[in-house]
């Protein structure tokens, strides 16, 4: 495998054993834990003036960090997204400045990208010919895109209630789509019965492989950089299955550890309360959500019912000094809009839970006036023109 010097392997976080990635691939061999990719971070050299002197065009610019090199790498140049100066916003929310991470601008318009380049890079190493997934629609058009600029075959099992653009770009890149009656856990079930069917098939499904919310780590990295290595006091994250925020709360420590920061970002997540499990769990003190028996909400890129890797999300709220958030679709709906008009920018309607939560978590006064907030756009608004659209119609608009 084309592996960086400092990647040493996979290390089980329920565990502790630790594998060569070589042989282990996906979920701990001994006990079926998640793998974690693990670095000798004595063996890392790089600091702050390397960075500057590269282009800031990439998130494999951090190749160092990662677990493979930049040459091997699946890649559309993903990253280096823009972090946009939100001055009515911050006016809005009485804090110092509100950033935009516009993720949107990713060569499938979301983040999921930064994952699938670091999954599809391990599915190619591990010499695969199809990789699989379920997803809620995003992940899965991501997954299409860089399997056919792998070479791979892709297998795709979307719930019917995914959007036209993911269903259509899954066709359009070439891969094999199963759109399922029902919701994202009916599209998990036909893709575990799939797997079951198919032992030569790959996994990129969420902390199945261990390297999708590896790669999202970077929008942490480039959110510090950008900043000229100030951490920013909060960083708000529309949250279903957490890989994101797990990454981000990752990659901050990782930054702190080498020396190149002396903190952390507080890490929120931010639900629909229609589907809040992990704002649930926060709030009662557990370690572990319960189910969401009934979902119901219309932002369907974070109704995930039962994530799996909860209490990696809750530890990281929890030692990040962050917390948890949910607010009602209207007001997401609301967000997303009231962002397009005051500020121009195109914050997709599942992603404008960031925009809410952060109203909501400042009329908690849980920020401070000279606090920088990061706001997480993780897909670009035309994602969900339709319901965008549909909301202000509701409105007589």
């Amino acid at each position: 495998m084309d592996t960086t010097e400092a990647f040493v392997g996979l290390e089980c976080l329920d565990c502790g054993e630790t594998f060569d990635a070589e042989t282990a691939t996906h979920r701990c061999p001994d006990c079926g834990g998640i793998l974690d990719p693990t670095y000798d971070y004595d063996a890392v050299e790089l600091d702050r003036d390397t960075l500057a002197e590269r282009p800031f065009e990439t998130m494999w610019r951090y190749e160092e960090l990662l677990p493979f090199t930049r040459d091997a790498a699946v890649t559309m140049d993903e990253g280096a997204t823009q972090l946009v100066e939100c001055p009515a916003l911050a006016d809005e929310l009485g804090v110092g400045r509100v950033l935009l991470k516009d993720e949107g601008r990713n060569p499938t318009g979301t983040f999921k990208d930064r994952g699938q380049t670091v999954a599809v890079t391990a599915a190619a190493q591990h010499e695969a010919e199809d990789v699989a997934l379920a997803s809620a629609g995003n992940a899965g058009q991501a997954a299409s895109a860089y399997a056919a600029r792998a070479g791979l075959d892709s297998h795709v099992f979307l719930p019917s209630r995914a959007g036209f653009t993911n269903k259509a770009m899954v066709n359009v890149h070439g891969g094999d789509m199963t759109v399922v009656g029902g919701r994202i856990g009916d599209a998990g079930a036909a893709y575990d019965d799939a797997m079951a069917d198919n032992d030569d098939w790959y996994s990129l499904q969420t902390f199945q492989t261990p390297y999708r919310h590896e790669g999202k780590k970077t929008m942490l990295y480039e959110i510090v950089e950008q900043e000229d290595w100030t951490v920013p006091d909060a960083v708000v994250y529309p949250t279903g299955g957490g890989v994101g925020l797990v990454g981000m709360h990752k990659g901050a420590k990782e930054l702190r550890d080498l020396g190149l920061t002396d903190e952390l970002p507080a890490m929120y997540a931010a639900q629909s309360a229609g589907c809040a499990p992990i704002v649930d769990a926060f709030e009662r003190g557990l370690d572990r959500h319960e189910p969401t028996e009934t979902p119901d909400t219309i932002c369907g890129g974070i109704e995930i019912p039962d994530p799996g890797a909860s209490p990696l999300i809750l530890d990281a709220l929890r030692e990040s000094g962050g917390g948890a958030v949910a607010t009602d679709d209207s007001e997401i709906l609301e967000s997303a809009i009231a962002v397009a008009q005051n500020e121009g920018l195109e914050m997709g309607a599942t992603c404008a839970a960031a925009a809410s939560g952060a109203w909501e978590l400042s009329e908690r006064g849980e920020f401070d006036e000279d606090d920088t907030v990061v706001l997480l756009n993780t897909g670009a608004g035309n994602k969900d023109d339709d319901i965008l659209r549909s909301h202000l119609m509701g409105q007589g608009v």
